[in-house]
């Protein structure tokens, strides 16, 4: 698990197709959850972290998880996702839905001064949704923010938002990028459990429970 100061240590790093994890908890700061490549599943999981610490270039879906942004080092900002599609040809990308997203008390009580954002494009294609999730209230207004000051991916990445909650969830002030989207219903459940990683194939033998659908 580490502290803050020995920067990026990856908690779990899963590379592996038809992949599920179950009430398992994750404990990092950066770097915490490689979702490395291929499909996978996570349900009713707690997953801790400060930047990028859902990260990589697999097909997933999160569902029904706490997902905790931690206080930074100073002068840092916390950032949840850092998807890494790097073509518009993959079938990847980071579909959180149904989850709560939180932070930790110290961070909480510094949220005036220490940004938090749901996002940041790692790869020009970079592909992540929040559905029908809660978001509170330290995630900044804009929600989501760049990887570099030259605007990489702005225009080619996807970033969507459908359904949430919560006193962060508001849109009004989000950015304004070309490739950024408020969802509709049909957008959405594209990045279901049975669309995005054809869950009804293969989740079943897991027995875990999940929900295939918006």
């Amino acid at each position: 698990m580490g502290w803050p100061e020995k920067h990026q240590a990856v908690t779990l790093r899963v590379n592996a197709d038809f992949t599920a994890f179950y009430r398992c908890a994750m404990y990092g700061y950066q770097d915490t959850l490689y979702v490395h490549s291929f499909r996978q599943f996570y349900r009713e999981c707690n997953i801790y972290g400060t930047i990028d610490f859902i990260f990589g270039n697999a097909a997933v879906v999160l569902q029904a998880c706490s997902i905790v942004s931690r206080m930074p080092l100073p002068g840092q900002f916390t950032v949840i996702t850092a998807q890494s599609r790097d073509s518009p040809d993959e079938d990847t990308g980071i579909s959180i839905q149904n989850c709560s997203i939180l932070a930790t008390t110290d961070l909480y009580s510094n949220s005036a001064s220490v940004k938090s954002y749901l996002g940041r494009p790692w790869r020009a294609y970079s592909r992540t949704v929040y559905l029908e999730s809660y978001i509170d209230v330290f995630i900044d207004p804009m929600g989501w923010t760049k990887w570099s000051d030259d605007g990489q991916g702005l225009d080619t990445l996807y970033y969507g938002e459908y359904a949430n909650y919560g006193s962060g969830s508001g849109t009004d002030n989000r950015v304004t990028w070309l490739g950024y989207h408020l969802m509709d219903y049909s957008s959405a459940y594209n990045f279901s459990v049975s669309e995005f990683i054809i869950g009804d194939a293969w989740l079943g033998s897991t027995s875990f429970p999940y929900d295939d659908g918006i």
